[in-house]
Order: C-alpha cells, then sequence, then structure tokens
C-alpha cells in the first residue's frame, strides 16, 4: 500500500496539531530537569493550566486569574453531541449521495480534496459511519456511565474539543479519494475495510469497558454514586498500563487509517496527533497515580504496553 503524495491544507493543520502536543509531551517531560523557581514561575503554571484537566489540574497551585477560564470536565457530552449532529448530517448526505451545499464543497476544496462532489467512496462513508457510531457511544457513556467529579478543564481546550469533531467530519470529506463514475454503493468490501472494522469494535469494546472499570470506583454494587474522590484504577487492561482507554482511542483511529486501506496520508496524520494527544493526558495521569498512591506498580507503564 502506498501513501498518496499529495499535501494539502487540512494535512498542515494535522501536522501542526500533532507537532504541538509533541513538543508539549517534551517540555512536560524536560519540566521536571528544571530548576524548581521556574516550577513555581506563572509561564510553568499558565503551561500546566492549559495541557491538564480533570484530576491532573486539581493538585495545580494556581492564581485566581487562571481559574477564571475553567469550565466543568463534565462538559465532555457537548464534544460528542456536536458531533452526533455534524457528522450525522454529514453521513445521511454522503449515503444518499447527494451533493453537499455548496459553501461545504467549496470548503473542502480549500482543505484540499480532490473527489467528485456527487461521489463518494465506500472507505469515506464507512468511517464516517464509525466516527458517528463512536461519537454516540461516548455520548451516551458521558451522560449515562461516567461518574465526573468537579474537575474542571480550560475554556480553550473545550473551545477546542467543541470545534475538533466538525474538523475531523471535514478531514473525512478531504480525505476522499473517489473518482467520478465510481459507484461507493456497488463496490465490493475489500479486506482492509474487514479489519478496519473489527479493530474499530474490538477497541470500542476495550474502551468502553475502561469506562465501567472507572464508574465502577465510584459507585457501589446498586449503581449509585458513592463518592466522587480519585482512585486508582485496577482489573482489565488497567493492570498493563495506567490509561487503557486513550489506547484504545488510538486504535480506534486506527481503524480508520486501515479502512483507507492505509493510504491516506492525511489519516495517519490524524493518528499522530491522536498518539501524541492521548500519550500527553496519560502522562500527567500516570504521574498522578505514581505520586498520589504509595504502592502504585512503578513498572506500570501510561499507555502502551512495556513502551510508554
Amino acid at each position: 500500500m502506498i501513501l498518496s503524495a499529495h499535501y494539502s491544507l487540512i494535512d498542515i493543520i494535522w501536522s501542526v496539531l500533532a507537532s504541538s502536543f509533541l513538543v508539549a509531551f517534551v517540555l512536560h517531560k524536560l519540566s521536571v530537569l528544571l530548576p524548581p523557581s521556574y516550577q513555581k514561575s506563572r509561564l510553568h503554571l499558565f503551561f500546566q493550566d492549559l495541557i491538564r484537566y480533570g484530576k491532573t489540574k486539581e493538585t495545580l497551585k494556581r492564581d485566581s486569574w487562571l481559574r477564571a477560564f475553567d469550565v466543568p470536565k463534565r462538559w465532555f457530552w457537548h464534544f460528542y453531541f456536536v458531533s452526533v449532529v455534524w457528522n450525522g448530517c454529514l453521513l445521511v448526505l454522503t449515503f444518499h449521495n447527494q451533493s453537499y451545499p455548496k459553501w461545504l464543497s467549496s470548503l473542502c476544496s480549500v482543505l484540499g480534496s480532490t473527489s467528485n462532489a456527487n461521489a463518494h467512496s465506500l472507505s469515506t462513508l464507512l468511517v464516517q459511519f464509525l466516527i458517528w457510531i463512536h461519537s454516540l457511544r461516548r455520548l451516551l457513556e458521558c451522560l449515562v456511565v461516567s461518574v465526573f467529579s468537579h474537575g474542571s478543564m480550560h475554556m480553550a481546550q473545550y473551545l477546542f474539543g467543541v470545534g475538533y469533531y466538525v474538523i475531523l467530519g471535514l478531514t473525512v470529506l478531504s480525505s476522499d479519494q473517489q473518482t467520478k463514475g465510481d459507484d461507493p454503493i456497488r463496490s465490493l468490501l475489500h479486506w482492509y475495510h474487514v479489519i478496519g472494522i473489527v479493530l474499530f469494535v474490538v477497541s470500542s469494546w476495550l474502551q468502553h469497558q475502561c469506562m465501567v472499570l472507572l464508574a465502577g470506583l465510584r459507585t457501589g454494587k446498586s449503581g449509585l454514586v458513592e463518592t466522587l474522590a480519585h482512585k486508582a484504577p485496577h482489573g482489565g487492561l488497567f493492570e498493563w498500563v495506567s490509561c487503557p482507554h486513550y489506547l484504545a482511542e488510538l486504535l480506534i483511529y486506527t481503524s480508520f487509517s486501515i479502512i483507507y486501506g492505509g493510504q491516506s496520508l492525511t489519516c495517519w496524520l490524524v493518528v499522530l496527533y491522536v498518539f501524541f494527544n492521548q500519550a500527553l493526558a496519560a502522562q500527567l495521569c500516570h504521574e498522578l497515580y505514581i505520586t498520589k498512591y504509595k504502592y502504585y506498580p512503578r513498572n506500570r507503564r501510561a499507555f502502551i504496553p512495556f513502551l510508554l
């Protein structure tokens, strides 16, 4: 399988996002080597305030002006609601093989789409459907399964999260390599479609199990909330890594690239962004567990077994 050599605006956007989180990850790792005076500086606190959310933010000693930008972490469900509506609309249009509104077609062209406006590949249809399923599941988990504490996130993180799935939907359309005259509905299901779908299903199931285990730390056998305190997770994949739900997220996005036959550079750039994004979040959680819980396994990795 050969990656497309076409490098578009949407590729640049995801490259910048991936690079930004890589830099943030490296800077965070290096910050522990800097003098204590820097770790107490406003610059360091501002940086930590931007990259942390939820439980990893609660121990951060921040000035009141920084707290003014806090919004509840439980607003995570807003992200998935936007995705269900937006990507659901795009999915319906694609499934019925209808032309997109002129403004949407023009936007996709600017971002780098080379596909015909009235024909879309089976891969694109499958990825759109799986993104919608993923968003719907996460929305239901946020509303029904997860038990959120009074943790917060930065307003910038919230705004980015709201726009993230809109950009993701546009990315899928801009990555479509369908050519005029092809009929996506009659296209044969290729082996890489099957592998990608299987990986998506397995990864989604694993992530759901992680969410159930995390929620179980705050609920009793009756299912009622008993505490909002943070506890060290255990059981299942948590015996291998501190944040297996982040690993599952990475595998879910990898499945999208596989569905494209591994030939979409744009999709791999999205996977690269997800990798660095989840690596940073997992590292922050992992460090919290190690410092907060005396008997937490020191040989456990953050989110990739034996590696990271």
